[in-house]
């Protein structure tokens, strides 16, 4: 699965920002800042950002924690951190991008006050090894924030779903030139636990003393933070 996940991102690279920008209609932007609010970091603060891409999240957090602390953004896909350096250099920020595997992080215990990842979970092959992992690089009472895909109900869920399935490969098959990596993010996203669901997952790492989720867009995302253990 790992080698053709790779393969789909690395195919998507170069639109994968015009892509995010016009499916998610700017929304994407709102959610990654509500997460870096739930996370609790502060400045001089130093911050891992998994499953980077092309370092959106890494730079939101490198906002606040401003000058005196340090952000580190990983990704498996090198084509999706070809981007990255560009981006936040334009914007003013000191960003270190690195090529790792979120289930098998080259850093040190506690290495880190937070580390992060969105809508990256539900791409890697296990996402409970993923967790415990991300948790290990994170010092005791510091935080690992999920910011990853739901499945809302009602009415609100049935629009969604018809938006998921029948406009968002379409239009994203458009902007990026590979529809099949726009259905791959319906069916993974529709299939992948939310919710309790997804604490339950969290929890069964034991790497958390408390675990916690914050439904946005009356549950199309979710925020999930969980405080080491």
């Amino acid at each position: 699965m790992s080698t053709q996940v790779r393969e789909m991102f690395t195919a998507i690279a170069g639109r994968y920002d015009l892509a995010n920008e016009v499916l998610s209609m700017g929304m994407h932007r709102l959610w990654r800042r509500k997460a870096v609010q739930l996370s609790g970091v502060q400045q001089g603060q130093r911050v891992l950002d998994c499953a980077t891409g092309t370092g959106d999240l890494a730079m939101q957090f490198k906002r606040e924690v401003g000058s005196s602390g340090e952000v580190v953004g990983t990704d498996f896909c090198a084509a999706m951190l070809d981007q990255a350096p560009a981006k936040a250099q334009a914007a003013g920020l000191d960003i270190r991008f690195e090529i790792a595997d979120a289930q098998k992080l080259p850093y040190a215990r506690s290495s880190f006050d937070v580390a992060s990842i969105a809508f990256g979970v539900r791409n890697v092959e296990d996402p409970a090894k993923c967790m415990a992992e991300m948790a290990r690089v994170v010092r005791p009472g510091g935080r690992v924030v999920v910011l990853e895909f739901g499945q809302p109900s009602g009415v609100f869920g049935a629009l969604y779903r018809f938006y998921s399935r029948r406009v968002l490969p379409r239009v994203g098959g458009l902007l990026s030139g590979n529809r099949s990596a726009y259905e791959y993010l319906d069916r993974t996203a529709g299939a992948f636990p939310c919710g309790e669901a997804y604490l339950e997952i969290m929890r069964g790492t034991g790497a958390y003393r408390e675990c916690r989720a914050t439904p946005l867009m009356f549950g199309a995302v979710y925020v999930y933070v969980g405080v080491v253990a």
